[in-house]
């Protein structure tokens, strides 16, 4: 076969190879996480779904945060979405509105004493499922 003919396959495959390569990558980023997988993925950006299971405002921690512990109460949640001091009357009343409700927050995933964690700034952030 010509080396012009191999060329031009190889330009046509390309784009397949490609796709074949980035597509699963993709779909895995748009995938929702539960509560108890954030730990395998924490430094990456995510979906992670669970129900509220407790709220607690740290008032006299430092930044003043608010933590929504999934699946079992602190100090034996599986993931937390934190709210900082300085967005928390974007928020209203958060142990209203989000205790015992199932969720999804997105963002990058950290890790806070071994619970992986998403702080979040608008409640915009979190979509409360129905």
């Amino acid at each position: 076969m010509p080396v012009q003919a191999l060329m031009r396959i190889a330009r046509a495959a390309l784009p397949l190879i490609f796709c074949v390569a980035m597509c699963p990558a993709a779909n895995a980023q748009n995938a929702h996480l539960t509560a108890a997988e954030a730990k395998n993925h924490v430094g990456e950006t995510a979906t992670v779904c669970g129900r509220v299971a407790s709220i607690h405002f740290a008032e006299k921690a430092p930044g003043l945060p608010t933590f929504l512990n999934f699946d079992l109460p602190y100090p034996n949640q599986t993931f937390s979405i934190v709210i900082w001091g300085k967005d928390r009357l974007k928020f209203g009343k958060p142990e209203r509105t989000y205790r015992d409700k199932s969720v999804c927050v997105s963002g990058k995933i950290t890790s806070h004493r071994g619970v992986p964690e998403i702080a979040v700034s608008k409640p915009s952030e979190i979509l409360i499922q129905k």
